[in-house]
């Protein structure tokens, strides 16, 4: 299997450089990853200017680029520059969840969305903030109950959530992160912040944030047609 690795973190990332390490038993590996951070950058791509591409040696023995733009467009780039026929993207790690309303901000998740534009499979990987410990103890676990229920046969793109604790995976649906947003004037700048309110899903099952409260890997099928069918 042909894997072509991004995030969204950057090149230097600690995410990327463990997903590499964690993906070399899955198959041969190509990295294309942002040079500087691109968090919440959703889907986005550069249209309006060049954007600069670096082959770099930042993983031993693997071939790896590094682009002044988005996850979006590293996944463009693969497939349209290098012309690199991968068999799948897997996106991330990312060093904070991507649960809820926060799926359609991630750069990650962008990068897994622009992989099913292309035709191709993918996986978006995320686990708790700045805490990569269950994605090393569960990574593989993960990586089982998608093979050995074919959902790769079913679906090309899923969502992966792992906490630092696991107890079991659950398929689940995007949720609702609850988040109460504020603008806060700093300097003559306003600052976005706020907090979630996980708890408010816990009593939705199939929700991808219940799932983690609970201690449960969260695979959500995620699609990139985005009709509302009656």
């Amino acid at each position: 299997m042909k894997i072509l690795i991004t995030n969204d973190d950057g090149i230097k990332a600690e995410g990327i450089k463990l997903l590499v390490e964690l993906s070399k038993k899955y198959g041969e590996i190509l990295v294309v990853a942002p040079s500087q951070e691109q968090s919440a950058k959703s889907h986005c791509i550069e249209i309006k200017k060049g954007i600069n591409v670096t082959k770099v040696e930042e993983f031993e023995g693997i071939t790896c680029y590094s682009l002044d733009s988005t996850p979006a467009d590293c996944v463009r780039f693969a497939t349209y520059g290098l012309k690199y026929d991968y068999d799948i993207v897997f996106s991330g790690i990312n060093r904070g969840y991507n649960l809820g309303d926060d799926i359609l901000y991630s750069g990650t998740v962008g990068a897994a969305m622009e992989a099913a534009l292309c035709n191709k499979k993918a996986l978006a990987f995320s686990t708790k903030y700045n805490d990569f410990s269950g994605a090393v103890k569960y990574f593989d676990m993960a990586m089982e109950y998608i093979i050995n229920n074919k959902l790769l046969e079913k679906h090309n793109l899923y969502n992966i959530n792992i906490p630092p604790k696991v107890e079991g995976v659950r398929m689940t649906r995007q949720g609702d992160t609850h988040f109460n947003t504020k603008f806060e004037l700093e300097k003559n700048e306003y600052y976005q912040r706020g907090e979630p309110h996980f708890e408010l899903e816990l009593d939705k099952k199939d929700s991808d944030i219940c799932a983690i409260l609970e201690n449960e890997i969260s695979i959500t099928p995620l699609t990139k047609d985005r009709t509302k069918y009656f």
